[in-house]
């Protein structure tokens, strides 16, 4: 058994790398091998969002607060509120982020193939954003 306090680990800003604006991670849990499940709280500022990006295992996200936006390729912008539970297949290109006047949060869970469990690709434009489609 292994008890994580609160507030351990710190806070993280988002790497600019992977998010328009600004985002704070709070990593949640990292379990070690052979599990291969983590998860972290995750808030966006408001028209805060991901870089386009996948996971080799899928993704879940569960909305906490607020209100947020999602797309996977080629699909519409989906608006998530407080409560909504997304799930994203292996591999399936998306983004997510808060609205653009409202701050958003979420768990995201998700697990690791061979050490990885994500794959970040190209930022969201301010048009993908805005509702253009990819």
């Amino acid at each position: 058994m292994n008890i994580q306090r609160a507030g351990s680990p710190p806070s993280m800003p988002g790497p600019a790398d992977w998010f328009t604006g600004t985002v704070r991670i709070d990593p949640l849990f990292q379990t070690e091998a052979p599990a291969r499940v983590g998860g972290a709280a995750v808030t966006f500022e408001p028209g805060a969002r991901t870089a386009w990006h996948t996971h080799p295992l899928g993704q879940t996200l569960l909305v906490t607060s607020g209100r947020g936006l999602v797309q996977r390729v080629g699909g519409p912008i989906e608006e998530i509120r407080p409560g909504d539970v997304i799930w994203f297949e292996p591999g399936e290109k998306h983004w997510h982020g808060a609205a653009p006047e409202t701050a958003m949060a979420h768990i995201a869970i998700q697990e690791s193939l061979d050490g990885k469990a994500v794959d970040w690709l190209d930022k969201v434009t301010d048009e993908q954003y805005a509702g253009g489609h990819r």
